[in-house]
């Protein structure tokens, strides 16, 4: 099945000089899912933490679309599923997000640093690919 990436895949991968970086741009160039939340979040981000200009961060959007198997639009169902994975299994609001957009585009696996690794919501795991390279 296919991955989900969490923005901070998306952020590391655009970190040179981060022991993540490598590990990173592995899991952006095998593909995986991605909404539209985590393209938002990027932008984000890049602009304002990295201090990207638009044209890069257009760009690496442009590569991250490229190489996503899907990107997941967030619906009123995606925003209605969140509420109740926040609700009920005690997670941020966003995270909850992340773990309704997966769902909805068919994923068993999020990729993420941001969630505790081996947690379950149903059939989907969350996944920390960094945990041996965290600095």
């Amino acid at each position: 099945m296919t991955p989900f990436l969490d923005t901070n895949v998306l952020v590391y991968a655009a970190l040179s000089d981060d022991p993540r970086c490598a590990i990173a741009e592995r899991l952006l160039a095998a593909g995986g899912a991605i909404s539209v939340q985590v393209l938002n979040e990027f932008a984000n981000v890049a602009r304002t933490k990295l201090k990207w200009s638009w044209p890069d961060i257009e760009a690496m959007l442009t590569l991250v679309r490229s190489r996503s198997g899907r990107v997941q639009p967030l619906a009123l169902s995606t925003h209605e599923a969140a509420l109740v994975f926040a609700r009920d299994h005690s997670v941020g609001f966003y995270d909850a997000l992340i773990v309704a957009a997966a769902l909805e585009a068919g994923c068993d696996t999020v990729l993420t640093e941001d969630m505790q690794h081996g947690r379950k919501f149903g059939a989907l795991t969350i996944v920390n690919p960094f945990i041996e390279s965290a600095p």
